[in-house]
């Protein structure tokens, strides 16, 4: 069961992660995202150090280390 988190307007979303690419030095990085709807990547949980807050403006869940 993928992460979901309901931010104050009721919109659920869930908690992704990818490994990408960076362009310029070719490193791997992990990113992570919220999307509405549960696709490949999903993640149970939120990552240990890491906290999930809401922007107040849009009401985007965004990921922050903790």
């Amino acid at each position: 069961m993928a992460f979901k988190y309901t931010n104050k307007k009721g919109t659920d979303y869930y908690l992704h992660t990818q490994q990408v690419t960076l362009r310029g030095s070719g490193k791997q990085q992990t990113i992570y995202f919220f999307a509405r709807e549960v696709r490949n990547g999903s993640l149970d949980a939120v990552p240990a150090g890491y906290t999930v807050v809401e922007n107040d403006r849009t009401g985007l869940p965004i990921l922050k280390k903790a």
